[in-house]
């Protein structure tokens, strides 16, 4: 087994990573040369080729999949089981890595985020915000808070709370527009939708497209962006009317709800994690946290 020793292993792991031979030099503090040596020693103990070399970078072969499947699992489960062990008994501490949409990473989660190192100076948490899910078995994110409920059966879920959207528009827009009194007035209107070729955080998300619309007449949206935090900023600049989480409308200035009778889809989070966590301090804490922040929300 002397081919396939940490050291070696670690190596190729990052080459695998990083795709080059020299990026993965910089990842580890060294040279090019020396990081190529040791992928060749170790494709020569195992007697199979592990990169197809091309003037692009470098291609795993059939082989170096196989490995780096593994290497990656070896090495994610090694790094939980430090921050296990380095978890002492009476201050949970060490790295949290949290992924959620982006409206609702930047909107709702990152003003609490100061109270709760506040409370926890010992947890980082580092926030990943994408409309599309990380994968937590694959350890992308230690935890997630997400807008369905997951499917994967190795997932712990604990609902958090529901997620509403309602339609809004600028006091400004309204002054010069008017303010729509029944969805068929949306005909006359600017409205600004998510993007189309994006994946929305909310399937419904766009209701207000279709909303009221006459037979046989195609609504055009003044505008149209992949971001929910980007809908946001667009009605508060007074471009036009569009569906908005409630925890992000509150948060803005000068936006009126209209339309009130029209109720946009609930939607309900979830806070996430893997079974094998379940006894992690650092998630514990945060989840108690987070579940008082929505309940605060919900009472005041």
């Amino acid at each position: 087994m002397t081919g396939m020793d940490w050291d070696k292993l670690r190596v190729f792991h990052a080459v695998a990573e990083a795709g080059s031979f020299t990026h993965a030099g910089e990842a580890l503090n060294l040279s090019q040369s020396a990081v190529s040596r040791q992928i060749s020693a170790l494709e020569e103990s195992l007697s199979v080729p592990l990169f197809h070399r091309h003037a692009r970078g470098l291609i795993l072969t059939e082989q170096g999949e196989l490995l780096y499947r593994t290497a990656r699992e070896v090495f994610s489960k090694l790094a939980m089981t430090e921050a296990m062990l380095t978890e002492s008994k009476d201050r949970p501490k060490g790295p949290l890595k949290v992924t959620t949409t982006v409206s609702f990473g930047s909107a709702w989660l990152t003003p609490r985020i100061r109270e709760f190192t506040d409370l926890y100076p010992e947890i980082q948490v580092s926030l990943v915000v994408d409309d599309t899910e990380l994968d937590l078995s694959m350890r992308e994110a230690d935890v997630a808070i997400r807008m369905s409920p997951p499917r994967q059966p190795d997932l712990v879920q604990r609902h958090l709370t529901t997620v509403r959207y309602n339609v809004y528009a600028s006091s400004e827009y309204l002054k010069r527009f008017g303010t729509p009194q029944k969805p068929e007035d949306l005909d006359k209107h600017r409205i600004v939708v998510y993007g189309q070729d994006a994946h929305p955080p909310v399937r419904t998300i766009n209701f207000l497209w279709e909303a009221g619309a006459r037979a046989g007449y195609e609504r055009r949206p003044i505008f149209m962006v992949n971001n929910v935090y980007g809908i946001l900023r667009a009605v508060e600049s007074g471009l036009g009317i569009a569906a908005l989480p409630d925890f992000m409308a509150q948060e803005a200035v000068d936006l009126v709800r209209v339309l009130p009778e029209l109720a946009g889809p609930e939607v309900e989070a979830y806070f996430v994690y893997p079974e094998e966590l379940r006894s992690s301090k650092r998630i514990a804490v945060f989840r108690d946290f987070l579940l008082r922040k929505v309940a605060e929300d919900r009472n005041s």
